[in-house]
């Protein structure tokens, strides 16, 4: 990856994002996009648009798509003592919260904090087991009463861990929230590399909003743009570490993107999109979806009367806590995959069940 490139992931991962709250990421994938598209536009609630206007004469719209926000916390509450009750933000880890650096993201700027832990010495002979639920945990800022935490921060503000970028062994990456500024950068990139071969087809990159919390912004951004095929890029677990429940499974980091198959992926657009993978020498990983692929690609594929939408990954370690890792080796594959696919899409078309 390329220092534009590894800048780009890097000014993504270092801003907090929580659903809700996504504005600041959203800026980031704007100022990256705005020099390669014709046209970049938000919504009401902060969905992400850059377009690229294709050829007039071709009746083919592409969408590269991958979801802006991330988990976190928010304040619940404010105890007399100046302590900051909790409550989630999408699917936050509790057995990964207790003493943790913070952020609130205050109306005034930042506030730092830490997740309160009882001591291991004062927990007793059953201190270690169990985790507790994230409403009965609390952050610490330091203040000295209800009224000095109130002058700094408010319920409903939210909250991220506070944590570093830290390169690993050879092009591994450890950061919070890979999940899912990785699939924001590989749509920005497919975006950029498509523009850059002068696809014929019209091609969307979207950052939506939301997905953590039920993948609302796909369903406003399917509606609204109503495309021929959508690449939704999120993030799959790697099952390539000790203990994992599903070791074994093949999920690998460095191992190229992973294609799901079944439920919101037609197999028209996986065929296409292997093809497209053979041709230009990417190795792809495939998964089961037996049911739901837990992405946008859900909003996606219901939007009107129906999108042909693929769900394409890239592998995660230790998702939906302070340290997921990934390969970059592995976004720069999904970028030239969804780049390369959205240059080629007319050649693929129509991307509908031939029954």
């Amino acid at each position: 990856m390329d220092e534009t490139r590894r800048d780009f992931l890097d000014d993504l991962l270092a801003t907090a994002t929580p659903s809700g709250f996504e504005a600041a990421g959203q800026r980031v994938f704007v100022d990256y996009l705005e020099p390669h598209a014709d046209e970049v536009r938000t919504d009401a609630y902060g969905n992400a648009v850059a377009v690229h206007e294709g050829d007039p004469d071709v009746d083919l719209s592409v969408v590269l798509a991958g979801h802006g926000d991330e988990i976190g916390l928010m304040v619940r509450d404010v105890t007399e003592d100046g302590f900051l009750k909790l409550t989630r933000v999408g699917g936050a880890d509790k057995t990964v919260t207790r003493g943790q650096y913070v952020t609130v993201h205050g109306r005034d700027g930042p506030v730092s904090g830490v997740v309160g832990q009882t001591a291991i010495h004062l927990r007793g002979r059953d201190g270690d087991s169990g985790a507790s639920d994230i409403d009965e945990m609390h952050v610490d800022i330091g203040a000295e009463d209800a009224e000095a935490a109130t002058e700094r921060v408010e319920i409903g503000d939210p909250i991220t861990f506070d944590t570093s970028v830290t390169d690993l062994d050879g092009s591994l990456v450890a950061a919070r929230g890979m999940d899912n500024r990785t699939g924001v950068w590989t749509a920005a990139e497919g975006f950029r590399r498509a523009v850059e071969r002068d696809a014929d087809a019209t091609v969307f990159a979207v950052s939506t909003v939301q997905e953590e919390v039920g993948r609302n912004g796909a369903e406003m951004v399917g509606y609204d743009l109503d495309p021929d095929v959508v690449l939704a890029a999120d993030v799959t677990h790697a099952t390539d570490t000790p203990g994992s429940p599903d070791e074994g499974s093949g999920i690998e980091l460095g191992e190229g993107p992973v294609v799901g198959r079944g439920a919101a992926n037609p197999p028209v657009v996986v065929d296409a999109v292997r093809t497209v993978a053979d041709e230009a020498d990417v190795s792809v990983q495939l998964s089961a979806a037996g049911s739901d692929t837990g992405t946008d690609a859900e909003s996606f594929y219901t939007a009107r009367s129906g999108v042909a939408a693929l769900n394409v990954s890239i592998p995660n370690r230790y998702m939906h806590t302070p340290v997921e890792v990934i390969d970059t080796a592995d976004l720069d594959a999904v970028g030239e995959l969804m780049g390369t696919f959205a240059a080629r899409a007319e050649g693929f078309a129509p991307f509908a069940v031939d029954i």
